[in-house]
């Protein structure tokens, strides 16, 4: 049975909006979505090795312009690198949804990130990716019985106002972003 996912392909070829998308989401529908991520990428991810965690693809497209060291600015993503990252992305955006649910400005980011060279093994990965799953389902049920949707903020001058629903949305939208990334590490790890 196909996981309960968005269909992000139809907002980045900008043919619905994040409204369209979300608009009508409940705190339900957010649970299930967030399992079905995780489901999605632990899908993606069954019969990988320790080796294939640490193997380092090509991807001429490397540039991760917000690495903390400006040496790993062009480094090509491991499958661990690639959970970590995912996973950090949900869970801020988990957060910060659980405060403006609950009435709480918007203040900034609220991002921690496991360090992505601890990541070694399959076992890690699947127990990263379990971790946020609860995380994420804990901050949903952090939300009021009627969380204050009408609470917002602007991402960036001109953008459409962000409420928790879309602000937990984003969270899968950059998560779903990364999944053929994902299934194209594992591709060349196992070709490798």
């Amino acid at each position: 049975m196909p996981h309960r996912m968005l269909d992000f392909a139809a907002l980045r070829n900008e043919e619905v909006t994040i409204d369209d998308l979300a608009g009508d989401l409940t705190v339900t529908d957010l649970h299930e979505l967030n399992d079905g991520m995780v489901d999605t990428i632990l899908d993606l991810i069954t019969g990988a090795t320790d080796a294939d965690v640490v193997f380092v693809p090509v991807d001429e497209e490397a540039d991760d312009r917000f690495a903390e060291d400006e040496a790993d600015r062009d480094l090509a993503w491991t499958l661990g690198h690639l959970v970590v990252h995912v996973t950090a992305s949900c869970e801020e955006s988990a957060a910060l949804g659980a405060e403006l649910a609950r009435g709480v400005e918007f203040h900034g980011r609220s991002r921690s990130e496991v360090p992505w060279q601890t990541v070694k093994t399959i076992q890690q990965c699947l127990d990263r990716l379990e971790e946020s799953r609860r995380m994420c389902a804990a901050s949903l049920d952090m939300w009021p019985d009627e969380p204050y949707l009408e609470n917002t903020y602007e991402p960036r001058p001109g953008a459409s106002p962000v409420n928790a629903i879309k602000r937990f949305v984003s969270g899968l939208r950059h998560a779903d972003s990364h999944l053929e990334q994902i299934a194209d590490v594992l591709g060349q790890a196992k070709a490798g």
